[in-house]
């Protein structure tokens, strides 16, 4: 090898040059997010009624998803009521549905996806909830 001493020179730049926004970022690994789902507006509710619109499981992968089917059967269909997978009947509505149980959009929406650093434009269209002061 005539050049290594380069060769290998120029690798450790490369590499350096390349994980270098991860070492400079200066941010910190979080710990996962784990929203509550027992808000006081939950509590209120009877035990019976204390089901979310599908599994907690499907709700994390596929929320967004759900939410964005949604607004697509609700504006375009003018279909208004969800059927889930017990059987179950809910209004499509984010801010009727979801945002009645999950009242604070600080610890239950934003958490979330601060953590997967996601921007959704819900708040585009829909009224923020106001945050109670504690």
């Amino acid at each position: 090898m005539y050049n290594g001493g380069k060769i290998i020179i120029g690798l450790i730049i490369f590499v350096a040059l390349v994980t270098a926004p991860f070492f400079l970022s200066g941010k910190k690994a979080t710990a996962k997010p784990d929203p509550k789902v027992d808000t006081p507006e939950i509590l209120k509710l009877p035990v019976s009624e204390r089901k979310c619109v599908e599994s907690k499981e499907f709700m994390t992968a596929e929320h967004m998803k759900l939410l964005l089917e949604w607004r697509d059967w609700v504006v375009r269909d003018g279909d208004g009521v969800y059927i889930n997978a017990e059987g179950k009947r809910f209004d499509m509505s984010l801010q009727n549905t979801c945002m009645k149980c999950h009242s604070s959009k600080k610890k239950f929406c934003d958490e979330c996806h601060n953590y997967a650093a996601v921007n959704p434009y819900c708040w585009d269209c829909h009224i923020a909830p106001k945050e109670k002061e504690s």
